[in-house]
């Protein structure tokens, strides 16, 4: 059911710091600059990989769901993976008949790569937050 590893979501108290890990340290030099998500409750940004990507989050706003991830781990760490999927309704309703949790409402909303996204239960993932979206060729 599971396409390819779209990106590693990696929670940071600071994207600019977080960038220059990747850019200073790993020598990655195809970075996005960091956008507002006001209504996620992040800023955003994209480490540009060979073969994937890694989601630098970090908090905006107040209610951001990231200052509990960041509270248990200060200095931030891996928060999720995403996998692509054809359909994003369709995993939605096989994993919900397959027993796993969809977080929120159980209704995609449109992630940092502009496509219908969903969240599954880290409890129900082996400790792990998954999140499926919609392939971008598939978007429409």
């Amino acid at each position: 059911m599971i396409g390819r590893l779209n990106h590693v979501g990696v929670a940071t108290p600071s994207i600019d710091e977080a960038v220059k890990l990747y850019r200073d340290v790993l020598g990655v030099s195809d970075i996005t600059e960091k956008w507002a998500m006001p209504e996620q409750g992040v800023w955003v940004c994209f480490v540009n990989l060979p073969n994937s990507q890694i989601e630098l989050i970090e908090p905006y706003g107040a209610d951001s769901p990231i200052h509990g991830f960041l509270a248990k781990n200060p200095k931030g760490g891996q928060h999720h993976v995403c996998y692509e999927v054809d359909d994003i309704i369709v995993a939605r309703d096989a994993m919900r008949a397959k027993g796993a949790t969809v977080l929120g409402t159980g209704e995609p909303r449109i992630g940092a790569h502009g496509v219908p996204v969903i969240f599954l239960h880290p409890k129900d993932m082996g400790g792990v937050l998954v999140e499926l979206m919609k392939k971008p060729d598939a978007a429409h």
